[in-house]
């Protein structure tokens, strides 16, 4: 277990990807309503793009995170948080996704992003 508050903040980013891919893997119709999307009747693509790149992905990477434990593995972590931030960011300027859930998620994307950065960077 991490002793330092700034790599137990990153541990804590690593801990909740994971949750993410969980719930995303187990339970990929709950996880498409909380992002606002609903897969077209009779269609099973959506599921299984679910489950598999965006649950394994956040799975993936917080659990690679957790067993390695490295600053450059949390740089990673934190990297790829700041650049789905930035994804969203450009999202809200030319897709007029200017909307509350939006917003929400780019405020959690950037705190996710920022937390293990500031580790790696020894800012906390």
């Amino acid at each position: 277990m991490p002793v330092e508050t700034g790599e137990q903040l990153a541990f804590g980013v690593a801990a909740f990807s994971i949750l993410l891919g969980l719930t995303m893997m187990i339970a990929p119709g709950f996880a498409l309503r909380v992002l606002g999307f609903a897969p077209p009747e009779g269609r099973s693509g959506p599921y299984g793009e679910m489950r598999s790149t965006m649950g394994g992905f956040y799975f993936g990477s917080g659990l690679a995170a957790i067993l390695v434990a490295q600053p450059f593995v949390y740089f990673s972590l934190g990297v790829a948080y700041a650049l789905a931030a930035f994804g969203r960011i450009l999202s809200i300027l030319s897709d007029g996704g200017t909307t509350l859930r939006n917003y929400i998620l780019l405020v959690v994307q950037l705190i996710l992003a920022a937390l293990p950065l500031f580790y790696f960077f020894g800012i906390i």
